[in-house]
C-alpha cells in the first residue's frame, strides 16, 4: 500500500471516528437535557408564589415563603424530620459499614468450613427484597417494645447489612496477601491486620460502603411508613414529604413539598461531589498493585 493510500485510509478512519463521537455526544446531550428538566422544574416550583400544583414551567413570581414554611408549619415539622433522618442515617451508616467490611474481609481472607456455602447463601438471600420481611420484623419490634421508635429503623437497616459484602470482598481480594503474611511474621493478629494494615489501604471501598449505607436510610420510604404508622414525630423526611402529597393538603403544600425535596437533596449532592473519586475507585475495585 502506497503512502497516499495509507493517508487516505487514516483520514477516512479519523472522519468516521469523529462522526461516531459526535453522534454519541449528541445522544448523551439529549439524555442529559431530558434527565435534568424535571430537576430544574422542581427547583423553580419551590420558589413559585403559587401554593398548589402549577401548569406552567416558569413561575409567575418568586418567593422564599415555601422554604420558611417548611420550618414553621407545626403540622409538618420538617426540621424534626431532618434530624430524625440524620440520626437514623448516621448510626445505620456506621454500624452497616463496619458489618460489611468485617464480613467482606473474613470471606476474602479466611478459609473455613462451609465458606462457599455461606457465600452462595448470602448471594441468594441478597436477591430477595428486604420488604418481604417487613411484617415479621415489625412484629419482632413490637414484642421488644421498639415499635414506632427510631432505634427500630437503625436495627432494621443495619441487621442485614453484612449480606452486602460482594463489592467489598472483591476490593479486598485485590489487596496482596503478602501484606497479611508479612504482618503475621511480625506477630500481628488477624484483628490488628484488619484494623491497622488493611483498612488504611481501603479508603475507596470504605467511602463507597459508607455512602451507600447512608443513602439507603436517607431516602427510604417503605420501611418508615410501615414502622412509624401515624407517629409523625418520628417520621423521616421521605415519609414526611410524601404526607404533603395527600389529596387533603397537596393543594396548599405542593410547592412546599418541592422546597423540601430540594433541601433534602443538597447534602447527598455535596457528599457525592466531595467523595466522587473515592466512590468511583470503590466501584471499579483495586487497592494495591503488586
Amino acid at each position: 500500500m502506497t503512502n497516499s493510500s495509507q493517508i487516505e485510509a487514516r483520514t477516512g478512519y479519523a472522519k468516521k471516528r469523529a462522526i461516531a463521537n459526535a453522534v454519541v455526544y449528541i445522544i448523551l446531550s439529549i439524555m442529559v437535557v431530558i434527565w435534568i428538566i424535571p430537576i430544574v422544574w422542581l427547583v423553580l416550583q419551590s420558589f413559585s408564589i403559587e401554593e398548589g400544583v402549577t401548569t406552567t414551567f416558569f413561575p409567575r413570581s418568586l418567593t422564599l415563603d415555601h422554604y420558611i414554611n417548611l420550618f414553621t408549619n407545626e403540622a409538618f415539622p420538617y426540621g424534626r424530620w431532618i434530624l430524625n433522618t440524620f440520626i437514623v442515617a448516621v448510626f445505620s451508616c456506621i454500624i452497616s459499614t463496619l458489618f460489611i467490611l468485617m464480613v467482606s474481609y473474613a470471606f476474602s481472607r479466611l478459609r473455613f468450613k462451609s465458606r462457599k456455602t455461606f457465600l452462595n447463601l448470602g448471594l441468594i438471600l441478597g436477591m430477595f427484597p428486604g420488604f418481604m420481611s417487613m411484617a415479621a420484623t415489625y412484629n419482632i419490634m413490637d414484642i421488644i417494645g421498639l415499635k414506632g421508635q427510631l432505634v427500630a429503623l437503625v436495627i432494621v437497616y443495619s441487621a442485614g447489612a453484612g449480606l452486602g459484602y460482594q463489592v467489598s470482598k472483591g476490593f479486598f481480594d485485590t489487596i496482596p496477601r503478602s501484606l497479611d503474611e508479612a504482618a503475621k511474621i511480625d506477630g500481628a493478629t488477624r484483628n490488628q491486620i484488619f484494623w491497622i494494615i488493611i483498612l488504611p489501604l481501603s479508603k475507596p471501598i470504605i467511602v463507597y460502603t459508607a455512602l451507600t449505607t447512608f443513602i439507603g436510610p436517607w431516602t427510604d420510604y417503605i420501611f418508615v411508613s410501615y414502622f412509624m404508622k401515624d407517629n409523625a414525630e418520628n417520621f423521616t423526611v421521605a415519609l414526611g414529604l410524601y404526607k404533603m402529597l395527600d389529596k387533603e393538603v397537596v393543594g396548599t403544600l405542593f410547592t412546599t413539598f418541592c422546597a423540601g425535596a430540594v433541601l433534602i437533596a443538597i447534602p447527598i449532592t455535596i457528599l457525592f461531589v466531595i467523595m466522587q473519586r473515592f466512590y468511583v475507585a470503590g466501584v471499579t475495585g483495586g487497592a494495591v498493585k503488586g
